[in-house]
C-alpha cells in the first residue's frame, strides 16, 4: 500500500475494501512507508480512512493480518501485538479451502539487494519515486488524450535485463523457502509484480500493489487464488471501454 506517501492510490484502495467481504485479510507488507516519512511527512485524510476501515473489518469479524515489510519495519519490534485488532507478524501460515498450506510472508529477507547492500536499497526507493512521478505526468497526459492507464514503472522492469533477473531470482528464492519449510505455496510482496505461477511445483503468488498495478490475491470459497486489477473492475462498473486481459472478476471471494 505505501500508505504515508503521494504515489499511494488510496481512493482505489478504499473502493476495493468497500466493496470486498473475506474471513481473512493479510497485509503482506510495506503498508505505511516509514522509509518516506522520516523523510518528508505525508499523511492525507484519505490514508487515515484506509487505517480506520482496516480497523472497522477488523472489529467487525475479520481477522486482519499485518505482516511487517522493510519499508514498514518498524513494526517488526511489535509482533506478536495487536493495534485495534490487527495482529502484527513477521510471517504467516493460511490454509486454502482445499486444504494447501501457504507461506504468508512480504519478501524482503530474501531480497539480496535489501540485506547485503542497504544503502543501494536506499538509492533504489528513490529511484523508483522519480520514476513513479514520470509515471504520473505520463499517465495525466494519456487521460488527457483518453488513453487508458499504462505502467512505465512496470514496463521498465520488464525490458532491464538486470531488473527480470533480479525478479527471476527472488520469485526463485521465495520458492525454494517455502519447499523446503514444506509449504505448497508462498504468498509475498516486496517486488510490485503481481502473478501467480508454478516454480518447480510450488504455487508462487505475489498480490501487487496499490501504487501501480492496483491488484490483489484473493481466495474464492473453493480454495482457487485469483489476481484481480481493480482498475478494470472499475473501468467495468463504470462501462468504460479497457483490456481486460488476465482480469478475473472475484464476485464471491472466501479469503
Amino acid at each position: 500500500m505505501h500508505l504515508g506517501t503521494p504515489t499511494c492510490q488510496a481512493e482505489h484502495l478504499l473502493d476495493f475494501l468497500k466493496h470486498t467481504e473475506s474471513a481473512h485479510l493479510y497485509l503482506v507488507g510495506d503498508i505505511i512507508d516509514g522509509w518516506q516519512l522520516r523523510r518528508r511527512w505525508y499523511w492525507p485524510q484519505t490514508h487515515n480512512d484506509v487505517v480506520q476501515t482496516l480497523q472497522r473489518k477488523a472489529r467487525t469479524g475479520t481477522r486482519v493480518v499485518y505482516v511487517a515489510g522493510n519499508h514498514d519495519e518498524v513494526m517488526r519490534h511489535f509482533l506478536g501485538l495487536a493495534f485495534g485488532g490487527i495482529d502484527v507478524v513477521d510471517e504467516a501460515e493460511h490454509v486454502t479451502a482445499d486444504g494447501r498450506r501457504l507461506l504468508v510472508i512480504h519478501g524482503d529477507l530474501f531480497d539480496a539487494v535489501v540485506q547485503g547492500a542497504r544503502w543501494l536499497a536506499y538509492v533504489g526507493d528513490q529511484a523508483y519515486l522519480f520514476t513513479l512521478k514520470l509515471n504520473q505526468w505520463f499517465n495525466s497526459a494519456r487521460a488527457k488524450l483518453g488513453l487508458p492507464y499504462w505502467s512505465l514503472a512496470q514496463f521498465l522492469k520488464q525490458k532491464v535485463k538486470n531488473a527480470v533477473s533480479y525478479i527471476s531470482d527472488f520469485e526463485q528464492a521465495l520458492a525454494s523457502e517455502a519447499r523446503r519449510r514444506g509449504f505448497a505455496g508462498v504468498v509475498c510482496g516486496h517486488i510490485h509484480k503481481a502473478e501467480i505461477r508454478d516454480i518447480d511445483g510450488i504455487l508462487y503468488c505475489n498480490d501487487g500493489d496499490w501504487v501501480e498495478s492496483l491488484s490483489a490475491l484473493v481466495e474464492l470459497e473453493s480454495g482457487e487464488l485469483r489476481v484481480i486489477d481493480w482498475q478494470a473492475i472499475e473501468a467495468l462498473r463504470a462501462g468504460t471501454a479497457l483490456p481486460l486481459l488476465g482480469v478475473t472478476l472475484a464476485h464471491s471471494a472466501g479469503d
